[in-house]
């Protein structure tokens, strides 16, 4: 495995364990099958009890069964699960950071005590709702709404894109509660077996097709008030959620370039033209140079996020600058490792197109790269350019 600047040596023998683990249970139970569910659009659902009990599901929290590993720990677990496929990483990362994570920093005990051990074993799916038909970029424009009743609230509203939607037990959804003169946004566990909810698949896709991806649609839900999340309200509660999705994606874009890197690298030895392997010959060796140290930059820059985090001293802002650096990163590499494949490269029998086609969601979701920049560039120069 692409390690030019020897992280592993800085890696305790429990992060090794789990990225070790990882890699041998991508390799035997996923790898193999992952190119047919890309084709046929489908994911692996019968391995989500199994991922749960491999513990990939939100490790880094503590408490409720959860192993309570390090930042660096899950990291090098997403940069695993995404070398393999980006939707794989997707189901894990949004079962974690979007779903658990709401659920542990912000749920009442009740909440912690019902859904996390279901959902960190496996026994139960969630999934995010937060991006609606009309606001992408701009979620705090979002339409849903809560109403107030004398024993809970009616929900009202439209959510897409939502990974996992169509087989998930829980949704957190975020919504304006009408019932305030400031509409605060708050959010709720809806249980989408409730009269009103339907999750309908979003077919045809492109990208990430080894994912399910749906919507949420809501009408008059009524949900109990034991199912608002009390402890936040307003724009921090999801935006929260991201900062910890966007530093998986970090991570794992990295591992979707190194399987790209490898494939590439693995192909130009054993490729034979002209009387020797392709790797022979300069512009071949060329890219390879280029896609290790662009991969290595990025392997760095997670490395340094992780010791952020771990310190508490992490920005949203330095997880900006890492999902926009390494998306990129990783969309750009994944395709020059496709080029070296020649016409093989369009085949499923290779991983980096997949890669390149996945990394063109991953570009998209959890903020634009574009929306990064504008957040780096309010970061640096104190002027928000998107509310002009």
């Amino acid at each position: 495995m692409l390690d030019y600047f020897d992280i592993d040596a800085k890696l305790s023998q429990e992060e090794r364990l789990i990225r070790d683990e990882a890699r041998k249970f991508v390799d035997e139970r996923v790898r193999p099958d992952i190119a047919e569910h890309y084709e046929e659009a489908t994911f692996p659902t019968e391995l989500i009890p199994e991922m749960g009990e491999m513990g990939f599901y939100a490790p880094n929290l503590d408490g409720y069964g959860l192993p309570g590993v390090s930042e660096t720990a899950y990291g090098l677990l997403m940069q695993e699960l995404e070398a393999c496929d980006s939707g794989l990483r997707s189901m894990a990362s949004v079962q974690g950071a979007l779903v658990m994570y709401p659920i542990h920093a912000y749920g009442s005990d009740e909440q912690k005590d019902e859904w996390l051990p279901k959902l960190g074993e496996g026994e139960a799916v969630g999934c995010f709702g937060l991006t609606e038909p009309e606001h992408g970029s701009n979620p705090s424009a979002m339409e849903t709404q809560a109403e107030k009743t004398d024993e809970g609230y009616v929900l009202n509203g439209s959510k897409t894109w939502i990974t996992n939607s169509p087989i998930a037990d829980v949704a957190v959804v975020w919504a304006r509660d009408k019932s305030e003169a400031d509409t605060p946004i708050r959010g709720f566990l809806v249980e989408t077996e409730r009269d009103g909810v339907t999750t309908n698949k979003i077919d045809e896709k492109l990208s990430l097709r080894a994912s399910i991806t749906g919507e949420i649609d809501l009408n008059d839900v009524w949900v109990p008030e034991a199912n608002r999340l009390p402890g936040v309200e307003g724009m921090k509660g999801p935006l929260s959620c991201l900062t910890q999705a966007r530093y998986g994606i970090a991570w794992g874009a990295v591992g979707a370039a190194r399987d790209s890197f490898e494939q590439a690298r693995d192909y130009a030895l054993e490729r034979d033209q002209f009387g020797g392997p392709i790797a022979r010959f300069q512009m071949q060796q060329e890219k390879l140079a280029e896609m290790a140290t662009q991969i290595t930059l990025s392997q760095l820059l997670a490395f340094r996020l992780a010791e952020l985090k771990e310190a508490d001293e992490m920005r949203p802002q330095h997880v900006s600058m890492a999902k926009r650096n390494n998306v990129r990163m990783a969309r750009d590499q994944s395709r020059v490792a496709r080029e070296m494949l020649g016409g093989n490269g369009i085949t499923l029998d290779y991983s980096p197109m997949r890669h390149m086609s996945n990394m063109e969601t991953v570009y998209t979701y959890e903020g634009t790269h574009d929306i990064h920049t504008l957040i780096l560039g309010e970061d640096l120069t104190g002027i928000p350019a998107y509310n002009q």
